[in-house]
């Protein structure tokens, strides 16, 4: 049995009956200590990021914006740029869903500098939640902007039969790799990083401890950020293939150009 944080022992002690009623509709087995840490610790992270932008609503000003404001607001151009670059202009209008995923990941990334907590990213039930939640956002987008018909026969790859035949399994097989990519990445990443800024603390003192957790810091923003990414691309990818019948059909560019 996996150790207890202490929050996680608060809510295996008084909140055991909400997540065994959910393990009951889910029709797995209950247990006397329900609660993982990993999940506390989502928990921990979401009412964090809700209440850290409450705060932030609370307080926005044109005239006089604060630290968090700016903070944010630079986190904000930087995603919508990446999402110009990876996704195009199209997908400016799930730039939220980008910036809560962003935030999501970076915050359980970050949280296990804290002593008493740990990163939920370091278990793979976490990754691969939030890897699935990406693969159904972008095949959602695919659907939205195809039809379910269209989105199914890009798996084809744009070629005609016979050739049809060997490209869709090449193209579904890829579709569905790009969960179990997006699990793996960050899971691994992240288990090593805590594991290794846990040794060298418990080996060293002040300054060694140190300079690992700032690289725990830059390798938790470095993973977000390549999560939010690849979410993006395979956005794109999805709300792009219905501008491409096979023929290349002309698009419109911002200055209401038309380019093939």
């Amino acid at each position: 049995m996996e150790h207890e944080l202490w929050l996680t022992r608060l809510f295996n002690d008084y909140l055991p009956g909400i997540a065994n009623s959910i393990l009951s509709l889910a029709g797995q087995p209950t247990s006397p200590r329900p609660w993982p840490n990993y999940m506390t610790m989502e928990i921990l992270v979401a009412v964090i990021v809700i209440l850290l932008f409450a705060i932030l609503r609370g307080s926005l000003s044109i005239d006089r914006p604060g630290k968090l404001q700016h903070l944010v607001e630079v986190i904000y151009d930087f995603l919508r740029g990446q999402t110009e670059e990876a996704a195009g202009q199209r997908s400016f209008r799930h730039i939220p869903f980008f910036a809560t995923l962003f935030f999501f990941i970076l915050f359980c990334n970050l949280i296990g500098i804290i002593p008493g907590f740990e990163s939920p990213t370091m278990f793979p039930a976490v990754t691969l939640g939030c890897a699935m939640l990406s693969f159904v956002f972008f095949n959602w987008v695919g659907v939205q902007a195809q039809g379910v018909g269209g989105y199914l026969g890009h798996f084809t790859g744009g070629q005609k039969f016979p050739l049809s035949l060997l490209m869709v399994p090449i193209e579904m097989v890829s579709t569905l790799a790009r969960p179990l990519s997006l699990t793996i990445r960050l899971y691994a990443n992240m288990l090593a990083g805590e594991k290794v800024t846990l040794v060298f603390i418990g080996l060293t003192y002040l300054v060694a401890p140190a300079l690992f957790m700032g690289l725990h810091v830059f390798v938790s923003f470095l993973q977000a950020y390549v999560f939010v990414v690849l979410t993006m691309m395979y956005v794109g990818g999805a709300n792009a293939e219905h501008s491409h019948d096979g023929h290349h059909a002309m698009e419109p560019d911002a200055d209401g150009t038309h380019r093939h």
